[in-house]
């Protein structure tokens, strides 16, 4: 597995799924090696953070693996060379990390957080949106995502336990839907990006070790013991990092079974139907 700068929606996501079937994949015959863009910092805390064991986990600090493999990085968009160095460092001052203090990092780091930003809206980026939208919409063909006991909190706003009660700063109410269970609720998978979102703002500096690299996207492959891939899925933009983002281990489902289908093993009345 290929992972895009670990202090990202996606890196975090995808391996709270992977961590709870590591025994799984052992059990199976599968090696799991993930190889994220960051330092050995980086590594440490993502580690501390999603559960992930050490030893699974490489760092690419330049993302090179993930270049010489064609990975996509958004549209390719270039920066003009007639557009002020003073704007671009105004404009990179009001994202996280800020403007580089190497005057040579300016171009090439807004450059990347370009093609990044073009792909969180939708641009050379397929699925991006639909998935941003089916965070918030809720997916009653997908699995719950947040634990009963779970609380999410940023800044002024708390959520939890589970998707119930929600604090907004003095004001609270519940949600229509906190008393149903088994699928995927509204807001729910947002909450679930929330808390990641919180944890990398929160240790920036430490995840985000190479901003140049912002808008590199990574790929799982899946190889026999000869060396031959029988799984390959690149990603296509942002939050799109399975090509079954409903059920995103679905690939995994001939080695392990139905644990691919709901890792987190929470409510899952679409399954449970069809059994």
């Amino acid at each position: 597995v290929l992972l895009p700068q670990l202090g990202e929606f996606d890196s975090s996501e995808f391996c709270e799924l992977l961590v709870p079937i590591l025994g799984d994949l052992e059990q199976s015959g599968l090696s799991l090696r993930i190889i994220g863009i960051a330092d050995v910092e980086a590594a440490l805390k993502f580690s501390s953070y999603t559960g992930l064991p050490l030893d699974v986990l490489r760092v690419d600090p330049d993302g090179a693996l993930h270049q010489e493999l064609g990975l996509h990085a958004g549209p390719g968009w270039t920066i003009p060379d007639s557009f002020p160095d003073s704007v671009l460092s105004a404009l990179l001052s009001t994202l996280p990390g800020g403007a580089p203090e190497e005057g040579g990092q300016l171009r090439p780091v807004a450059t990347a957080w370009l093609n990044y930003l073009a792909m969180c809206a939708g641009l050379s980026a397929p699925g991006t949106l639909q998935e941003i939208a089916r965070g918030y919409s809720g997916d009653r063909t997908a699995p719950e995502r947040l634990a009963p006991d779970t609380v999410v909190k940023a800044g002024f706003v708390e959520i939890g336990p589970g998707v119930g009660p929600v604090k907004l700063g003095p004001i609270k109410y519940t949600n229509a839907w906190s008393k149903e269970e088994g699928y995927q609720r509204p807001v729910e998978l947002a909450t679930v990006r929330l808390r990641h979102m919180v944890e990398v703002l929160s240790n920036w500096q430490s995840y985000v070790t190479n901003p140049t690299a912002i808008a590199q996207r990574g790929a799982t492959f899946l190889f026999d013991g000869g060396g031959v891939a029988l799984y390959e899925y690149r990603h296509r933009g942002v939050l799109t990092y399975s090509a079954t983002m409903r059920r995103p281990l679905t690939f995994l489902t001939p080695f392990i079974g139905a644990k691919a289908l709901n890792p987190l093993g929470l409510g899952d009345i679409s399954v449970s139907k069809s059994a």
